[in-house]
């Protein structure tokens, strides 16, 4: 059963389940770096990680954040010592990883992990309006329930202790045309501009409309681990 946090951010719903100012944390997939660069606003260190090389090189080469460090890896080989991190926080990012690597991944964040360090990992749920809005064109609900499958089977055992919570998000869109400009530009996983341009979507996308744009329900998982056996 999943503690409900109720409507909150990425990070508000992070600092909800733990303290974060202060700890040496890693990012495992952080796309663009707005998730680190909001840890490092709140007072951690952080060593942000990202396999893309394009969205890697873009992350390098922008202005330096204070507290953050940039570098191109994978989950399932950060460039860290053992037992060196506080916290590792994958943000949506568990889904990304190849399915064969998704339990080295895991296991990775544990050999880096201080003993009484944590895991924490954030993943899109599969229920909700964005969800059924994006499933025509970017069906993750294989891989999203292959996550779920590998934190069960390869995080759990792991580590001493385990919670789960539940919070929502409300995806915002200005328009469609914004809607299919951002996901059809991301240089991690650009989908193509006719996959996201059909009835289908369309449909469901203005099923959402309210006087404020177009309004979306996403349900985030949190799975939270404490304490390496």
């Amino acid at each position: 059963m999943r503690t409900d946090l109720g409507e909150l951010g990425d990070l508000d719903a992070l600092e909800k389940v733990v303290a974060i100012a202060g700890l040496k944390l890693i990012e495992a997939g952080c796309a663009a770096g707005d998730a680190a660069r909001g840890l490092a606003e709140r007072g951690a260190e952080i060593l942000a990680v990202e396999p893309d090389a394009a969205q890697a090189k873009k992350n390098r080469d922008a202005p330096a954040t204070p507290h953050v460090t940039f570098m191109e890896a994978g989950a399932q080989a950060l460039p860290a010592e053992d037992g060196s991190a506080d916290g590792v926080l994958f943000f949506r990012s568990l889904h990304h990883v190849p399915r064969e690597l998704m339990d080295a991944a895991l296991a990775e964040a544990a050999r880096v992990l201080k003993p009484n360090g944590f895991l924490y990992v954030a993943e899109p749920g599969m229920e909700g309006s964005h969800f059924t809005m994006m499933r025509p064109f970017n069906d993750e609900y294989e891989v999203r329930t292959l996550a779920q499958q590998a934190l069960e089977r390869a995080a759990a055992p792991l580590f001493g202790e385990a919670a789960q919570y539940v919070y929502m998000q409300r995806p915002k869109h200005e328009n469609f045309a914004a809607m299919v400009n951002k996901f059809s530009s991301l240089s991690y996983n650009p989908i193509a501009r006719e996959l996201i341009d059909q009835p289908e979507v369309r449909r469901n996308f203005e099923a959402a409309k309210t006087e404020d744009g177009y309004v979306f329900e996403q349900p985030m998982l949190i799975n939270f681990y404490r304490g390496t056996i």
